[in-house]
């Protein structure tokens, strides 16, 4: 009941395979990615929209005078 060897870890990585395929395993890990990339933006983003201050925008414009003749 020691540590895990080198053949263990192995043997394991072999069943694993065995059980999910190679193509499903290679979906996971791409959507893991995903899932850490959008983890990362959505912690940027949250720095940018701290850093800039609360910015209101108006719009000018000109309201033209309907006058009946």
């Amino acid at each position: 009941m020691g540590s895990f060897s080198i053949l263990h870890l192995i043997a394991l990585l072999v069943v694993v395979v065995l059980v999910f395929g190679t193509k499903k395993l290679g979906n996971v890990g791409s959507d893991l990615g995903k899932a850490v990339k959008g983890f990362k933006d959505g912690l940027k983003g949250e720095e940018e929209t701290a850093a800039k201050p609360n910015e209101q925008k108006t719009i000018d414009v000109e309201a033209k005078d309907k006058s009946t003749h």
